[in-house]
């Protein structure tokens, strides 16, 4: 595949591990930060980007971030592996997305700019539908669905609002400062930051 490469090694400030045979899969032009923790079955896109002290443990199912996503500071990201009753959940992040400080994202699927709140949980089998907004600090309780363009907050999750036009806009502003912030930040760790 044309600009993936197996990573090891590239992001020395990071803990990038295989596990049983699955090596982590970053895109060229991703960013991964200090601290973070990659292991598994995981794979990045284009322009995506992993903060400080985050953890994207694909050890029983999969994690696929989309294009230009990023995955703010001390988020968590597991999976839910097979069982007798299902085939497990794997974590897909669609394009654009944003997922917040401190989230939660276990074995459920953000459809493209989809958006995760500072400390919100999203929990198995769940997904964010196109432009949806799960608030800061909600649980988004197991199978729950958020339809595209909506917001939702609260402990569990209950729908408040649709989101307009100017709100995913906001989702894409942010989408494209964060891939812009980690050029600066992988210059900065190079030491090839401008003064």
């Amino acid at each position: 595949m044309s600009g993936w490469q197996d990573c090891t090694g590239r992001f020395p400030w990071a803990t990038i591990l295989p596990f049983e045979g699955k090596v982590p899969q970053i895109h060229e032009t991703a960013f991964v930060a200090p601290g973070a923790r990659i292991i598994g079955d995981v794979t990045l896109g284009p322009e995506a980007s992993v903060w400080y002290n985050c953890v994207l443990r694909g050890d029983i199912h999969r994690i696929a971030v989309g294009a230009r996503s990023n995955v703010q500071d001390g988020s968590v990201f597991h999976v839910e592996g097979p069982r007798p009753d299902t085939a497990g959940c794997p974590t897909i992040i669609g394009e654009d997305c944003v997922i917040g400080h401190m989230a939660v994202v276990h074995g459920c699927t953000l459809d493209d700019r989809a958006f995760v709140g500072m400390g919100a949980v999203a929990m198995d089998d769940c997904r964010i539908g196109e432009g949806a907004m799960l608030g800061a600090g909600a649980l988004l309780s197991p199978g729950k669905t958020i339809p595209p363009r909506e917001i939702w907050v609260g402990r569990p999750a209950r729908f408040l609002r649709p989101q307009d036009e100017a709100q995913v806009d906001k989702i894409r502003f942010q989408s494209e400062r964060y891939c812009r912030l980690a050029e600066r930040h992988l210059a900065m760790l190079r030491g090839e930051a401008k003064a």
